[in-house]
């Protein structure tokens, strides 16, 4: 849903979509790793699946995908630092969890340099008027 906010608010901030995965490899899995397994790979394949879910085949103008190695919170700071906004999904726990922001979504509002919007699962994007045209996850106005 994050994506979907992102290409909405885009065209009225002149900004493109940057949609970020993150990646990290916990070294205490050490032996545990599949060997070949390559964590990039498969944050690739999470990326362009999350795109087609959202956008299907029709991409919004001047998107851009990126995968980035690092903490999640961390690598969409850093990523926000360029960025008009920072658009990132929340977790969707229901009942009082879920008026809770997830660790990300809360260091990305909290240390972000860069406004931060924080979707919710059950947040539908208005058809029309609003704010803008389509968005995106991760940042808009970047990658």
């Amino acid at each position: 849903m994050a994506l979907k906010w992102a290409a909405k608010l885009a065209p009225s901030l002149d900004a493109v979509i940057r949609a970020v995965t993150a990646w990290h490899f916990e070294t205490s899995w050490g032996a545990y790793a599949l060997p070949g397994w390559n964590p990039e790979t498969d944050a690739r394949q999470i990326l362009a699946d999350a795109l087609a879910e959202a956008f299907g085949e029709r991409m919004p103008e001047g998107l851009v995908g990126r995968c980035c190695q690092g903490q999640a919170a961390q690598v969409l700071i850093e990523q926000g630092k360029s960025a008009v906004m920072l658009v990132v999904g929340s977790r969707g726990h229901g009942g009082f969890a879920g008026l809770l922001l997830g660790s990300v979504s809360s260091a990305c509002a909290e240390h972000s340099s860069c406004p931060v919007l924080v979707v919710h699962s059950a947040t539908t994007v208005p058809e029309s008027g609003g704010a803008g045209r389509e968005t995106n996850h991760g940042p808009v106005g970047m990658p």
